[in-house]
Protein backbone atom coordinates (compact mmCIF):
# COMPACT_ATOMS: atom_id res chain seq x y z
CA UNK A 1 0.00 0.00 0.00
CA UNK A 2 1.16 3.50 -0.79
CA UNK A 3 0.81 5.76 2.24
CA UNK A 4 1.15 9.42 1.35
CA UNK A 5 -0.74 10.75 4.35
CA UNK A 6 0.55 13.88 6.04
CA UNK A 7 0.40 13.86 9.83
CA UNK A 8 -1.57 16.78 11.28
CA UNK A 9 0.54 19.43 13.00
CA UNK A 10 1.07 19.22 16.76
CA UNK A 11 0.72 22.98 17.11
CA UNK A 12 -1.45 25.05 14.80
CA UNK A 13 -4.53 27.22 14.84
CA UNK A 14 -8.01 25.74 14.72
CA UNK A 15 -8.41 25.96 10.93
CA UNK A 16 -5.07 24.30 10.19
CA UNK A 17 -5.63 21.61 12.83
CA UNK A 18 -9.15 20.59 11.82
CA UNK A 19 -8.39 20.80 8.11
CA UNK A 20 -5.28 18.64 8.51
CA UNK A 21 -7.10 16.04 10.60
CA UNK A 22 -9.92 15.82 8.04
CA UNK A 23 -7.46 15.49 5.15
CA UNK A 24 -5.60 12.79 7.09
CA UNK A 25 -8.84 10.86 7.51
CA UNK A 26 -9.70 11.28 3.83
CA UNK A 27 -6.24 10.01 2.88
CA UNK A 28 -6.65 7.06 5.25
CA UNK A 29 -9.70 5.87 3.33
CA UNK A 30 -7.71 6.12 0.09
CA UNK A 31 -4.85 4.11 1.64
CA UNK A 32 -7.28 1.38 2.70
CA UNK A 33 -8.43 1.05 -0.92
CA UNK A 34 -5.01 1.31 -2.55
CA UNK A 35 -3.79 -1.62 -4.63
CA UNK A 36 -7.03 -3.59 -4.66
CA UNK A 37 -8.90 -4.89 -7.69
CA UNK A 38 -12.39 -3.72 -8.55
CA UNK A 39 -13.77 -7.03 -7.31
CA UNK A 40 -11.95 -6.64 -3.99
CA UNK A 41 -13.28 -3.10 -3.58
CA UNK A 42 -16.82 -4.41 -4.18
CA UNK A 43 -16.41 -7.39 -1.82
CA UNK A 44 -18.73 -7.47 1.18
CA UNK A 45 -16.38 -9.45 3.41
CA UNK A 46 -18.01 -9.23 6.82
CA UNK A 47 -21.43 -10.85 6.58
CA UNK A 48 -24.14 -10.15 7.44
CA UNK A 49 -22.98 -6.55 6.87
CA UNK A 50 -23.26 -5.22 3.33
CA UNK A 51 -20.26 -2.92 3.84
CA UNK A 52 -17.52 -2.86 1.21
CA UNK A 53 -14.66 -0.48 0.61
CA UNK A 54 -16.38 0.77 -2.55
CA UNK A 55 -19.57 1.30 -0.58
CA UNK A 56 -17.65 3.35 1.97
CA UNK A 57 -16.15 5.53 -0.77
CA UNK A 58 -19.58 6.07 -2.32
CA UNK A 59 -21.08 6.85 1.10
CA UNK A 60 -18.35 9.36 1.93
CA UNK A 61 -18.94 11.13 -1.39
CA UNK A 62 -22.56 11.54 -0.29
CA UNK A 63 -21.51 12.72 3.17
CA UNK A 64 -19.04 15.27 1.77
CA UNK A 65 -21.69 16.60 -0.60
CA UNK A 66 -24.47 16.80 1.94
CA UNK A 67 -22.62 18.55 4.71
CA UNK A 68 -20.41 21.07 2.95
CA UNK A 69 -22.60 22.10 0.01
CA UNK A 70 -25.76 22.87 2.06
CA UNK A 71 -23.97 24.49 5.01
CA UNK A 72 -21.34 26.51 3.15
CA UNK A 73 -22.77 26.70 -0.37
CA UNK A 74 -26.44 27.13 0.44
CA UNK A 75 -27.33 24.22 -1.86
CA UNK A 76 -30.20 21.83 -1.35
CA UNK A 77 -29.31 18.35 -0.19
CA UNK A 78 -28.92 16.09 -3.19
CA UNK A 79 -27.64 12.58 -3.60
CA UNK A 80 -25.16 11.06 -6.02
CA UNK A 81 -25.69 7.31 -5.57
CA UNK A 82 -28.77 7.27 -3.36
CA UNK A 83 -32.05 7.67 -5.22
CA UNK A 84 -34.77 9.17 -3.09
CA UNK A 85 -32.29 10.13 -0.37
CA UNK A 86 -31.84 6.45 0.54
CA UNK A 87 -28.46 6.70 2.28
CA UNK A 88 -28.06 2.92 2.45
CA UNK A 89 -28.05 2.61 -1.36
CA UNK A 90 -24.49 3.93 -1.58
CA UNK A 91 -23.33 1.11 0.68
CA UNK A 92 -25.19 -1.83 -0.72
CA UNK A 93 -25.57 -1.23 -4.44
CA UNK A 94 -21.97 -1.95 -5.45
CA UNK A 95 -22.14 -5.13 -7.56
CA UNK A 96 -22.30 -3.20 -10.83
CA UNK A 97 -21.14 0.22 -9.61
CA UNK A 98 -18.49 2.01 -11.65
CA UNK A 99 -15.39 2.01 -9.42
CA UNK A 100 -13.52 4.75 -11.29
CA UNK A 101 -16.59 6.97 -11.24
CA UNK A 102 -17.08 6.46 -7.49
CA UNK A 103 -13.49 7.47 -6.72
CA UNK A 104 -13.64 10.40 -9.16
CA UNK A 105 -16.85 11.72 -7.60
CA UNK A 106 -15.58 11.21 -4.04
CA UNK A 107 -12.37 13.10 -4.82
CA UNK A 108 -14.34 15.85 -6.57
CA UNK A 109 -16.59 16.27 -3.53
CA UNK A 110 -13.53 16.41 -1.25
CA UNK A 111 -11.95 19.06 -3.50
CA UNK A 112 -15.19 21.07 -3.58
CA UNK A 113 -15.46 20.87 0.20
CA UNK A 114 -11.84 22.02 0.60
CA UNK A 115 -12.57 25.05 -1.61
CA UNK A 116 -15.70 25.93 0.39
CA UNK A 117 -13.80 25.62 3.69
CA UNK A 118 -10.89 27.71 2.39
CA UNK A 119 -13.30 30.45 1.30
CA UNK A 120 -15.11 30.57 4.67
CA UNK A 121 -14.02 33.60 6.70
CA UNK A 122 -14.09 31.63 9.97
CA UNK A 123 -15.30 28.42 11.53
CA UNK A 124 -18.13 30.42 13.08
CA UNK A 125 -19.84 30.53 9.67
CA UNK A 126 -23.21 28.86 9.91
CA UNK A 127 -25.45 27.23 7.39
CA UNK A 128 -28.76 25.46 7.32
CA UNK A 129 -29.04 21.70 7.12
CA UNK A 130 -32.09 19.54 7.82
CA UNK A 131 -34.04 21.57 10.34
CA UNK A 132 -31.47 23.88 11.87
CA UNK A 133 -28.26 25.82 11.64
CA UNK A 134 -24.82 24.34 12.21
CA UNK A 135 -21.39 25.95 12.30
CA UNK A 136 -18.50 25.05 10.04
CA UNK A 137 -16.63 24.09 13.23
CA UNK A 138 -19.33 21.50 13.97
CA UNK A 139 -19.29 20.19 10.39
CA UNK A 140 -15.51 19.77 10.40
CA UNK A 141 -15.61 17.93 13.71
CA UNK A 142 -18.48 15.73 12.52
CA UNK A 143 -16.66 14.91 9.28
CA UNK A 144 -13.53 13.84 11.18
CA UNK A 145 -15.75 11.60 13.34
CA UNK A 146 -17.57 10.21 10.29
CA UNK A 147 -14.34 9.30 8.50
CA UNK A 148 -12.74 7.88 11.65
CA UNK A 149 -15.72 5.58 12.24
CA UNK A 150 -15.80 4.38 8.65
CA UNK A 151 -12.01 4.05 8.48
CA UNK A 152 -12.35 1.58 11.34
CA UNK A 153 -14.75 -0.37 9.14
CA UNK A 154 -12.27 -0.06 6.27
CA UNK A 155 -9.51 -1.54 8.48
CA UNK A 156 -11.60 -4.65 9.10
CA UNK A 157 -12.68 -4.97 5.46
CA UNK A 158 -9.11 -4.65 4.20
CA UNK A 159 -7.79 -7.15 6.71
CA UNK A 160 -10.41 -9.68 5.56
CA UNK A 161 -9.43 -9.08 1.93
CA UNK A 162 -5.66 -9.50 2.07
CA UNK A 163 -4.48 -9.48 5.66
CA UNK A 164 -3.29 -5.86 5.55
CA UNK A 165 -3.69 -4.00 8.81
CA UNK A 166 -3.28 -0.34 9.59
CA UNK A 167 -2.40 1.84 12.48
Amino acid sequence: MTDERVDPPFEADERATLTAFLDFQRATLAVKCDGLTEDQLRAQTVPPSSLSLLGLVRHMAEVERNWFRPVLGGEEMATIFAPGMDWEAAFGDVATADVAEAFRLWRAECDHARALVAAAPSFDVRGFRHSGFVSLRWVMTHMIEEYARHNGHADLLRERLDGSTGE
